[in-house]
């Protein structure tokens, strides 16, 4: 049915948890409201792993929001033709206005639209956004969105890369792992997102070795296994750089 003036809009579907203490810098929680054309294809990506968990402990919530929800038309249609011509469809602007307003009635926050003329990702921003109370993703398909809601409602636009995806969820799934990974108590030892690669600047990760020590032929560094730690710091050093520098001569 066509939505009627004065529609109570439809609660979004919430996986969240109690607040929890904790945190690099702000409030307790970071939330993350999550407008999408395919709100299963993000609820599915909430359900595993180290993000589930935190989800689970309340140190993260996700709310993901349909934006069919918010068109007024029978058919819930959210898109249409651009008015200069050419192949594809933009996202209307009037679902997105009502879904973004709708969110931020109950709390508001950063608005970020996933788009190929966005500022590239880094783990810099990670640990920026990461200090946020409450992010808003807007999830971009076709051929784009209408600039009157990028202009009036977004307040910064990322990119994964230099390259074309069919949407936008999978760099907000992508920006959602990122960020979660920096809050204190989601990755069980802080080492782990210290030692990240990208955490500091020019900081990448040393080459991982495990079990067995040897396999088909191919020995396990003798100095990873000598117990000396001064020894192997020096070495991982010396080596932080080598597989990066390796794939960028390569490419």
């Amino acid at each position: 049915m066509a939505r009627k003036p004065g529609h109570q809009d439809q609660p979004p579907d919430q996986i969240h948890g109690h607040r929890s203490a904790g945190r690099i810098a702000g409030s307790e929680q970071v939330k993350f409201s999550i407008i999408t054309i395919f709100p299963e294809l993000v609820r599915s990506f909430l359900n595993y792993g180290l993000l589930e968990k935190a989800i689970q402990k309340g140190l993260v919530e996700v709310e993901v929001h349909d934006l069919r929800e918010f068109s007024r038309d029978k058919h819930r249609k959210v898109d249409d033709r651009p008015f200069s011509g050419g192949p594809g469809m933009v996202l209307m602007p009037d679902p997105l206005f009502r879904a973004v307003e709708s969110v931020k009635s109950r709390q508001d926050g950063r608005v970020i639209l996933f788009s190929a003329y966005g500022r590239i990702l880094k783990q810099e921003k990670v640990k920026a956004l990461a200090a946020a109370d409450h992010l808003i993703l807007i999830c971009g398909r076709y051929e784009g969105v209408d600039q009157r809601a990028i202009d009036q409602l977004v307040d910064e636009e990322i990119s994964l890369g230099e390259y074309v995806l069919m949407g936008g969820e999978i760099a907000a799934e992508a920006l959602l792992e990122a960020v979660s990974r920096m809050i204190p108590g989601v990755v069980g030892n802080p080492e782990s997102v210290e030692g990240d690669s990208f955490f500091q600047q020019d900081q990448f990760t040393f080459p991982q070795y495990t079990q067995p020590r040897t396999y088909r032929g191919l020995d396990v560094p003798e100095v990873l296994l000598s117990g000396h730690h001064k020894e192997i710091e020096q070495w991982r050093a010396k080596n932080r750089k080598t597989r990066r520098k390796k794939n960028e001569a390569n490419s």
